[in-house]
């Protein structure tokens, strides 16, 4: 491939991000095709082409299938929800035409969902409790932090503190996968090989204020892993000039569920876990419906060593 065909290449994988983006920021209202056509500056006819050969399904489907996705997910995290403003606040007509969705996805109806899942949530509560996988200790006041905190202990390591505190907005440049990336070190590796690349000549890596991330926008557990979506992010200024494959977007701010470890690439798994069947069922906490992501505190340097200091953030809001 040509670097003309490669630089071809790279604003169309733009321009379909800037799209994802749009969708999922919008997926309450009406997601016209010709409003999303413009939003990627190509005609309704040719958009609908290309959307369809880059994305791997139809522009119809993906919102479909991201909806759904939201609303599994919320009807887990937001167990006093009525089902009905679940199916409202993600886009769909009526709970009638939700359930039927829901049920073509699933093969069960959305009240099933919710009850299977809060099940198994228990389930995974009393594991943690008995110390097999991970402990969780009571809230208490953080001697230097001030805050409340949590102490999660993983299986053959040191406890873990975890604080729930505000975080800001993070506005971000990103290089976006889709597809698999549990455990795989060398994928990421090259996002932000690429991303670095890229943001370098342009002086934006700015340490300590430039912050690096990675964002999750689906849930690994509802979503198929051919299609999870992974960001390799830093932050720039707002405004900042993207092109070629690279896009920019903003990670909300508010309250988040922050823990810090140092993990190894087959770990992480591990900490999110305890994170989410550890720490969550017994904070009075539940996750919010923004994503979650992963920050890499600057250290000074460049990182030889085999762990990787990470802090895991979940959003989260009180129990109602």
């Amino acid at each position: 491939m040509t670097p003309e065909n490669t630089q071809c290449q790279d604003q169309y994988i733009a321009r379909i991000n800037r799209v994802i983006d749009h969708i999922e920021e919008n997926l309450g209202g009406e997601l016209r095709l010709k409003d999303l056509a413009r939003v990627a500056r190509f005609s309704p006819f040719h958009f609908h082409r290309i959307f369809s050969a880059m994305v791997g399904e139809t522009l119809n489907h993906f919102i479909q299938r991201i909806r759904i996705e939201k609303a599994a997910s919320q009807l887990v995290g937001n167990p006093k929800k009525s089902i009905t403003t679940v199916a409202i606040d993600c886009g769909f007509s009526s709970s009638a035409a939700f359930s039927r969705a829901f049920r073509e996805t699933f093969n069960m109806s959305p009240s099933q969902w919710r009850k299977e899942r809060k099940a198994n949530r228990k389930a995974d509560q009393t594991i943690g409790k008995s110390g097999k996988d991970f402990a969780v200790s009571t809230l208490y006041i953080d001697s230097d932090t001030k805050r409340p905190t949590w102490r999660v202990k993983m299986q053959d390591k040191e406890q873990i503190r975890v604080h729930v505190k505000q975080m800001p907005e993070h506005n971000v440049a990103y290089v976006r996968h889709i597809g698999p990336y549990k455990g795989d070190a060398k994928l990421f590796e090259s996002l932000f090989g690429k991303l670095m690349a890229w943001a370098g000549p342009r002086d934006l890596l700015r340490f300590p204020e430039t912050k690096i991330l990675a964002v999750y926008h689906d849930d690994p557990e509802i979503t198929d892993e051919e299609k999870l979506r992974v960001s390799a992010c830093i932050t720039v200024p707002k405004g900042t000039p993207v092109d070629g494959e690279i896009g920019t977007m903003a990670i909300p701010g508010g309250k988040y569920a922050v823990g810090r470890f140092e993990l190894t690439s087959d770990e992480y798994q591990g900490a999110w876990d305890a994170i989410f069947g550890g720490w969550l069922p017994s904070s009075g906490y539940q996750p919010d419906d923004r994503p979650c992501y992963e920050l890499f505190p600057y250290e000074g340097g460049e990182c030889s060593c085999e762990k990787q200091t990470v802090d895991i953030c979940v959003p989260v809001k009180p129990m109602p």
